[in-house]
């Protein structure tokens, strides 16, 4: 490539000469066809330096850190993308566990009502049936009273009757007489 400059620049300065005899304009202006070569030369020494060491070098960090900042975009919208998903998962989650506590807590509420309705239906079950023992222990009871009532007034009255009647009655007639007593206090 450096060889291709050096054709090119001495190509022109030969055009240079060429023109310059031509018009005139290097005898006017004073201009010197072999420094401008040398000048050209130099210049595109220094051009091919800087290209070469500051240039290219910088072009070239450039366009890596251009891909680097490239990827780094794709990057951060790929991740950008996973913390939607994410989000929208945990989202989905929270959701779902709202919804599990919701119907946790309201199977809870109907298993407490129907274990107070059931603990209520055996309090009146047990109620009434202590009720009803009581009842029957009561009337058993004052049958029974009635009985031994019955019993001692049936005593008392053959007593009474036995004293009052054991001096007029004969023993026959004490004996149906007792009997008929014994009869009316067992049927009342």
């Amino acid at each position: 490539m450096f060889t291709t400059l050096l054709l090119a620049v001495t190509e022109a300065s030969e055009a240079a000469g060429h023109a310059a005899g031509e018009a005139g304009i290097v005898e006017k202006f004073g201009l010197d066809p072999k420094s401008i070569v040398i000048q050209l030369i130099s210049f595109l020494i220094l051009f091919g330096v800087l290209y070469y060491k500051g240039i290219k070098p910088t072009t070239d960090a450039m366009a890596e850190r251009s891909a680097k900042i490239d990827q780094s975009l794709k990057d951060a919208d790929a991740i950008k993308a996973k913390l939607e998903a994410a989000s929208a998962e945990s989202a989905g989650i929270v959701r779902q566990a709202q919804a599990d506590a919701t119907k946790i807590i309201e199977e809870a509420r109907a298993s407490a009502k129907e274990f107070l309705d059931r603990q209520a239906q055996e309090a009146v079950a047990q109620a009434q049936d202590i009720v009803t023992k009581a009842r029957h222990v009561t009337e058993l009871e004052h049958r029974k009273m009635i009985a031994e009532a019955r019993g001692e007034i049936a005593r008392l009255v053959v007593s009474t009757t036995r004293q009052v009647l054991a001096k007029e009655l004969s023993d026959a007639d004490r004996s149906r007489f007792n009997d008929a007593a014994a009869k009316e206090l067992t049927i009342a």
